[in-house]
């Protein structure tokens, strides 16, 4: 039967930022509720080798870390929930969230932790080879092409930087882009056309992403098309990056918060709070530069932080207006 629950802290999403969050609140005596959501662990469990968060110095899986986090979670007292935000009420407090389940959760204060995910062309081959030589995140990725031919696919201000950053890793970098001109900022389209390990392919379409018939399949090329003429070309390559931008998980927030114009919540400077008194942003819903889980967890600590400030004061405020 559908319950109703009453929580000082709800936790909305289950990545990096959501269990830290959770963990800080949780050692504060806040007794957090944290509803997973759709994918429990967010975009790490579908990362390979994570060799880029502090602690762990051979480097760790992507699912075995967010299984850490959860668990460390759970041990220090947060009550986790395998169920989905449908809907929220932020209008008054406590705040209202309903669950696909059914549930309702009344919370005094609200840290959103939905994070973000990242663009895919949704062609041949793509899911299959991702984490095989197919990424979204040059930054998380990149290490492992050192000295190799890559291709970055897009041709705005992510898939330039994105070229950029690879260009002192790889040994070669080809920006492939569908169009006859970049829409990337002129100061990084400067710099992308003075570096010489960086080649542009223009007008060319995507069409697949090819695999070796090794005993698990790696990605080794790029089958392309010619937007003007049709003309096929395969371009071999030893790694692949998808760079046509990041959709925020905030649609369940519109009309309540403040976004900026690509979806991503805003918060105050340095901070996590968001324009709703109680109500708290952590993680890639907030951050559309960065996008890193050690980042992510960083912010989640942030909130859980002001969160317990947050309710101190109102507590603080009530036994005072009682006295």
């Amino acid at each position: 039967m559908p319950a109703t629950h009453p929580t000082r802290l709800l936790i909305i999403g289950a990545g990096p930022a959501g269990y830290t969050a959770a963990i800080y609140a949780a050692r504060a005596g806040l007794k957090p509720v944290l509803v997973a959501g759709m994918q429990p662990g967010g975009q790490l469990t579908i990362t390979t080798d994570v060799e880029n968060y502090p602690g762990f110095a051979h480097g760790i899986q992507g699912p075995e870390l967010m299984d850490q986090m959860r668990a460390q979670a759970e041990n220090v007292g947060t009550e986790l929930k395998y169920d989905l935000v449908t809907k929220v009420d932020l209008s008054r407090r406590p705040f209202r969230a309903e669950c696909d389940s059914g549930d309702v959760y009344l919370a005094e204060a609200v840290i959103i932790a939905t994070g973000a995910q990242a663009r895919w062309l949704g062609i041949p081959g793509e899911q299959e080879l991702s984490g095989f030589g197919v990424s979204a995140c040059a930054t998380c990725d990149g290490f492992f092409f050192r000295g190799k031919n890559v291709a970055v696919i897009g041709g705005g201000n992510s898939a330039v930087e994105e070229a950029l950053y690879l260009s002192n890793l790889a040994k070669h970098v080809t920006l492939v882009h569908r169009r006859d001109s970049l829409r990337a900022e002129r100061i990084l389209q400067q710099r992308l056309f003075a570096k010489e390990n960086i080649t542009v392919l223009w007008d060319m379409l995507t069409e697949e992403m090819l695999g070796s018939d090794a005993p698990r399949p790696v990605a080794r090329a790029l089958k392309l098309r010619h937007a003007r003429t049709g003309e096929p070309r395969e371009l071999p390559v030893d790694g692949i990056f998808v760079a046509i931008g990041h959709d925020p998980a905030t649609r369940l927030f519109r009309d309540q918060l403040a976004m900026d114009d690509g979806g991503y919540l805003v918060v105050e400077p340095g901070g996590t709070r968001t324009n709703i008194p109680g109500v708290f942003a952590a993680g890639d819903v907030a951050d559309r530069v960065y996008r890193q889980a050690v980042t992510a967890a960083g912010t989640g600590c942030m909130a859980a932080l002001d969160a317990e400030k947050f309710l101190a004061e109102i507590e603080h405020a009530q036994e005072k207006a009682a006295a």
